[in-house]
């Protein structure tokens, strides 16, 4: 019988992405998947490292897997992903898991094969970590997740350095991937029935090809591709945000109309110690021009409450940033430190039970108006993708709008890929209701 295997991924669409190309390589090695862990032959952990939680979750993980372990000698343990990038973390493992079998970083997932057959074969440990990310490896191997829509890695790696970011020393200075190599992935996807792709990379918007494309001038590239239907992207930074691509909005059909645009704080004074090279009334201005360009544009957010030094006056500017902006949705993160950045090392920590409380008002304000921009989507008709069955009620379809907001929906079966016209009928803080229309 194959040998099967489990992955469990956590952190971002870069880490599912990731995910995706591991088991795409089990896949060719005729392993299959196994949806029950504890079952499988082979557990892949894939790892983040940019919030705490993610950190205890992953050693809660390894400590629940030991048991299966002793109980099942010949299981495999491996884990990788951002974590892996630090020696302190690999150290941890070494000394109080020494029940993993494989360590591997973001740099070398092509190495996974190769490091799975000398286990295999030889029942030795392997770990292999690449302290940089060298040339871009094209062609690997990918299991999706859907048939109809995919996620894209555009580039690699982060230059911007925010002072309480772990990703530019996980992840590596930035690496753009080819154009043409970028839109013969798409065309191949477009062809093997994806209507949908996601462009990702941490600072996606810095992407370049080369001296001629940068990232504008691949949306207008891709806009072109004949079957494709849908472009998304993520995750933007603010500095980059061009006015190029603000035009590409208004030009490009395919272009959903929705940024994810991290603001992160409201206070200029924050935002400076965090390293983000912006300012409030900068992060203002670029809305307005959003706005003014795409009137109904969806913009949503990563907010962090309590950073360093935070003052209440300072986080009035980030309500005030909310109340202004109107963000469609909000991740709002209480600030948590991590080993090796500098924020770590700032001394005006904020105490936890006025981050506690600051986050509070901030989740209050940001529901409210999520709430209230879901109840002016009432009677209107959208377009939406049918992703698959919904996962609070089985008798409706889930899927998203072209601005990413999540709709629950009767329609006729059979149209899992579609994009169909759904029109809203009931609305909630995160989601809408509706039924199909014009079918």
């Amino acid at each position: 019988m194959s040998k099967t295997f489990f992955i469990q991924t956590f952190g971002c669409q870069m880490n599912e992405h990731d995910s995706e190309r591991i088991a795409g390589m089990l896949d060719e090695m005729n392993f299959k998947e196994n949806p029950d862990r504890d079952k499988a032959d082979i557990i892949i952990i894939n790892t983040c490292s940019v919030r705490e939680n993610a950190d205890n979750r992953f050693f809660g993980t390894l400590g629940l897997l030991k048991n299966l372990k002793m109980n099942r000698p010949d299981l495999i343990l491996a884990v990788c992903g951002c974590m892996m990038q630090q020696q302190h973390i690999i150290d941890t493992i070494k000394s109080k898991y020494p029940w993993v079998d494989i360590i591997f970083g973001t740099h070398n997932i092509h190495e996974f094969p190769k490091l799975l057959s000398n286990i295999l074969n030889e029942r030795t440990k392997a770990i292999s970590i690449w302290e940089d990310g060298e040339e871009i490896v094209e062609g690997l191997p990918s299991k999706r997740k859907h048939k109809f829509k995919a996620f894209v890695n555009i580039m690699y790696g982060c230059n911007n350095f925010c002072t309480y970011c772990i990703v530019p020393y996980t992840r590596g200075r930035e690496r753009s991937r080819k154009p043409e190599d970028i839109i013969k992935e798409i065309r191949d996807l477009v062809d093997d029935g994806v209507k949908e792709v996601t462009l990702l990379g941490q600072n996606v918007n810095s992407y370049k090809g080369d001296e001629n494309t940068h990232f504008p001038e691949l949306i207008y590239a891709l806009n072109d591709i004949e079957g494709l239907e849908r472009i998304r992207f993520m995750t933007s930074h603010p500095k980059d945000l061009s006015d190029r691509l603000i035009k590409a909005f208004v030009d490009c059909d395919k272009l959903c109309k929705h940024i994810h645009l991290p603001v992160q704080s409201g206070s200029s004074k924050v935002l400076k110690r965090m390293n983000r090279k912006y300012t409030k009334e900068g992060y203002l201005e670029l809305v307005d021009k959003l706005k003014n360009a795409v009137p109904n544009i969806a913009i949503t957010t990563d907010i962090i409450v309590g950073f360093p030094g935070e003052t209440e006056e300072d986080f009035q500017d980030t309500l005030d940033v909310v109340d202004k902006v109107r963000f469609d949705s909000a991740f709002t993160f209480l600030y948590s430190t991590r080993k090796g950045t500098p924020a770590e090392n700032y001394e005006d920590q904020v105490p936890e039970d006025v981050k506690h409380e600051r986050f509070n008002r901030l989740v209050e304000a940001v529901n409210s108006i999520s709430a209230e921009k879901n109840r002016m989507m009432i009677g209107k008709i959208e377009k939406v993708l049918v992703e698959g069955l919904s996962k609070t009620n089985k008798e409706l379809y889930t899927g998203r709008t072209d601005g990413h907001k999540l709709v629950n929906f009767e329609a006729p079966d059979n149209l899992i890929g579609e994009i169909i016209d759904v029109k809203i009928t009931e609305s909630s803080t995160f989601s809408l209701i509706g039924h199909a229309v014009n079918l």
